[in-house]
């Protein structure tokens, strides 16, 4: 997701459901996203202890919300372009 383990969600975002087609969770496990973090150099957050701590409580309490929204979950951990591809077959 997003800037943070969050997912760059927004409280009022159920809001808008209505209006699209699909509602789309990308999700990776925690290791996988931990290490983009780590790897990432465009976006200091996550590399501090207790920003990693957050990443991780988000992905524990956020995520299954997002999941109990989403019409369609894609592993972002998959390669880049079978991603692509899937959300491209969703149109």
């Amino acid at each position: 997701g997003g800037g943070g383990g969050g997912g760059g969600c927004k409280s009022n975002q159920g809001d808008f459901y209505p209006h699209f087609d699909q509602i789309v969770l990308l999700s990776a496990p925690a290791g996988v996203l931990l290490a983009r973090i780590a790897a990432r150099t465009d976006n200091p957050y996550g590399k501090r202890p207790e920003e990693r701590a957050a990443v991780l409580l988000h992905l524990a309490t956020i995520e299954p919300l997002l999941r109990a929204t989403a019409t369609v979950e894609i592993d972002a951990s998959a390669p880049i372009g079978s991603v692509v591809e899937r959300l491209e077959a969703l149109t």
